[in-house]
């Protein structure tokens, strides 16, 4: 999706939010609500504010359905005694919300057969409270400042047990996803590694997240892997490919990736039949390294004409050319990268 898809798709969503703003206040739903509000009879957020109370009202309403959909009749029904299961009032139940703690009355049947599946047995969260506690934890928060924060912003007390067992589970989902069987096949694959901030133990740190991406027979990308190391070296790249090869990727057409020493020769020891392609931006970087600044724009428009080249002939005698000038022959570092 493009920026000005994502920017269209933000204004519409925004203009139907706006449209059913103002449908509700000309209806004039919302005038006892505002001045309740403006009164300060009501409060919006917090414990037992609206936002909390409207979660309770929709979720007992739905769990009220489930059961009428499972006995066979709704409540009040006169033709209740007909049949042979019937409601056996409610039990009391917390459950954790992004809003903060809601009190519930599940609703039982007498034959104590109704499994509701909106707030399913067992369950103590609701309202997307998991990714939220994932996305805490993937910032840097420790279990301790998760537990602290969620009971003083939103009200809701959640044990440093239970987070480390939701962070658990994702850290289980994420190992699966490491080692799922690859296709046989990518006619492209990217091959990087980027600095990112990594929480080690109660220290965040900076290290390289190596990266491998495959491109599809029908052009789409999949992130084939991520690997965390301390630094990027081709005897570590070698590894990453002997696995990838392990879970099935049997040959690539062309592997990118940038000028590390040995690397390419880690690529073609897996995939013997590859064409590797060196990353452009990479090699650029390395020969402006040392390029005053007042030479940049000189160099890099010079250096067009190597990189441009239709054949590697032409290429070469472009860079020949570039290290006869007094451009090349001050930049001798440019002229061997």
């Amino acid at each position: 999706m493009t920026v000005v898809d994502k920017k269209l798709e933000r204004d519409q969503r925004r203009r139907e939010q706006r449209e059913g703003v103002e449908a509700l206040e000309a209806s004039g739903a919302l005038d006892e609500l505002y001045s309740l509000i403006d009164a300060g009879e009501v409060k919006l957020e917090g414990k037992d504010g609206l936002i909390q109370q409207l979660i309770k009202a929709g979720l007992e309403r739905g769990l009220q359905a489930e059961l009428g959909e499972h006995l066979g009749y709704d409540k009040g029904d006169p033709e209740a005694a007909l049949f042979a299961n019937s409601r056996n009032g409610s039990s009391a139940k917390t459950v954790a919300t992004s809003v903060g703690d809601v009190e519930l009355a599940i609703p039982r049947d007498r034959d104590g057969t109704f499994t509701p599946a909106l707030v399913p047995k067992g369950s103590r969260r609701v309202g997307g409270l998991d990714d939220m506690i994932v996305s805490l934890y993937a910032g840097g928060m420790t279990v301790r400042d998760i537990e602290h924060h969620l009971a003083s912003t939103i009200g809701t007390e959640i044990s440093r047990e239970t987070i480390s067992k939701i962070t658990d589970e994702v850290l289980e989902e994420v190992l699966a996803w490491q080692r799922r069987p690859l296709e046989s096949f990518y006619p492209v694959m990217y091959l990087d590694a980027i600095v990112v901030k990594v929480r080690d133990g109660a220290h965040v740190r900076n290290k390289a997240a190596h990266i491998a991406v495959g491109v599809d027979m029908d052009g789409v990308k999949h992130v084939l892997g991520i690997w965390i190391q301390a630094t990027e070296g081709a005897k570590f790249w070698a590894g990453v490919c002997a696995e990838l090869a392990n879970r099935g990727v049997a040959d690539v057409l062309i592997v990118c990736c940038d000028g590390l020493t040995g690397f390419p020769e880690a690529i073609e020891a897996t995939w013997p039949d590859s064409l590797v392609q060196t990353c452009v931006v990479h090699l650029i970087r390395a020969a402006m390294r040392f390029v005053a600044y007042g030479q940049r724009k000189a160099v890099a428009a010079a250096l067009k004409t190597v990189y441009q080249a239709a054949d590697a002939d032409t290429a070469r005698a472009a860079l020949d050319a570039f290290a006869a000038t007094p451009l090349g022959q001050s930049n001798p570092n440019t002229v061997r990268v």
